[in-house]
């Protein structure tokens, strides 16, 4: 839901700080590049991260809810962007641990409840602000993140202390090729960019374009969100029997033709039915990536570092994605900047050096006998 807020909530903001397209980028290019800073600088102790995630999430929401202006508001905004990078970054690494087979479906169950909160903010914000001020709704955003900081304090305490922190570990890290490392950089830092100069866009773009004004104007969102969030559990099953290489492929090259039918709706319907089948196609892609990292066991440091870099994607494409639209007069014409992250991704899936030998589409999937001879 952090990740995402801003997004909604763009066209009131824009409104009453009467900022064009071009500022609108410098808000969210500040809240993430304060993700790729935390996901950086991850503790070795994730849960660590965790709680000071949770706290600087708080902090940089409860800022940016008395915030006036684009030079406080970008504060506010790096600050809670910091704590956001430091949640992700730990969450996604401790889950990578912990489940070791069928590693990318273990982060597709997790990404699931992930997208969940994405769809629930443009719910939430549709149903609050025409009731609330949003001050009001940014103070108890905030104060929700010192709630959850308290519980996962607690539990670190008084349930989970007799059990270690065994899956904390780096567990015996293994060098990794820099092609590789790079590789991965590059991908995390295109798909960043990709997801969210959807997500924190396409309210103002339905706005402008289709005059669509279903859910106060967060139907576009809230569709895109939704179908991505079903999507990751299809993506769950699909990974214990499709190479992660495959999906990432696939997911690419339908999210590309799907962003230039995304820029040439015209209507409501439209617009909904191709963030339906966008959504669909993107949610396999950061699961499937995300494990063939956690595959090869590097540091936790380094993983962070790479995953953070999707928000330094994040930052920069938003940005330029504004800053396109005010040159070009046209938020239609900035769609270039997310079809052009796409077409990235797709080639640089094929330069990723394979983990194991073999190319072929489908794993070689266990027989009955298999089993039966492990269980004897």
């Amino acid at each position: 839901m952090g990740t995402v807020l801003l997004g909604p909530i763009l066209p009131t903001l824009s409104q009453q700080w009467h900022l064009p397209d071009e500022l609108i980028g410098r808000l969210l290019f500040a809240k993430f590049i304060g993700a790729f800073v935390g996901g950086a600088t991850i503790p070795r102790k994730l849960r660590n991260g965790i709680f000071l995630g949770l706290l600087s999430s708080c902090a940089g929401f409860l800022g940016f809810a008395y915030a006036g202006g684009l030079v406080s508001g970008c504060i506010a905004l790096f600050l809670a962007g910091f704590g956001l990078g430091q949640i992700i970054a730990s969450t996604d690494i401790l889950i990578g641990r912990r489940y070791r087979h069928h590693t990318g479906s273990a982060l597709s169950v997790i990404n699931f409840f992930w997208s969940l909160g994405a769809v629930c903010i443009g719910a939430l914000v549709a149903a609050l602000l025409p009731i609330y001020s949003l001050h009001s709704f940014l103070l108890t955003f905030a104060i929700l993140f010192v709630v959850i900081a308290l519980g996962t304090r607690l539990r670190t305490v008084f349930v989970d202390a007799p059990s270690g922190s065994a899956t904390e570990s780096d567990d015996t890290p293994l060098p990794i090729a820099r092609k590789v490392i790079l590789c991965f950089c590059v991908m995390l830092f295109f798909y960043g960019g990709l997801e969210t100069c959807l997500s924190q866009w396409i309210t103002i773009y339905s706005d402008r374009y289709t005059h669509g004004h279903i859910l106060g104007g967060q139907s576009a969102i809230v569709v895109l969100w939704s179908s991505l969030t079903v999507g990751r559990l299809f993506s769950s099953l699909l990974l214990r029997y499709i190479r992660e290489s495959s999906l990432q492929r696939i997911a690419m090259l339908s999210s590309a033709l799907l962003v230039l039918v995304v820029s040439r709706c015209h209507s409501a319907t439209p617009l909904a039915i191709a963030c339906a089948l966008l959504g669909l196609s993107l949610s396999g892609f950061f699961p499937s990536t995300f494990a063939l990292l956690l595959r090869r066991r590097p540091p936790a440091k380094l993983a962070g570092f790479i995953l953070a870099v999707s928000g330094l994607g994040a930052a920069s494409l938003t940005w330029l994605m504004g800053l396109v639209s005010s040159h070009a007069g046209s938020l239609r014409v900035a769609m270039v900047v997310p079809f052009g992250a796409a077409i990235m991704l797709l080639a640089a899936s094929f330069w990723l050096p394979p983990l194991e030998a073999g190319s072929a589409l489908f794993p070689r999937i266990p027989k009955f006998q298999d089993h039966a001879k492990a269980s004897h």
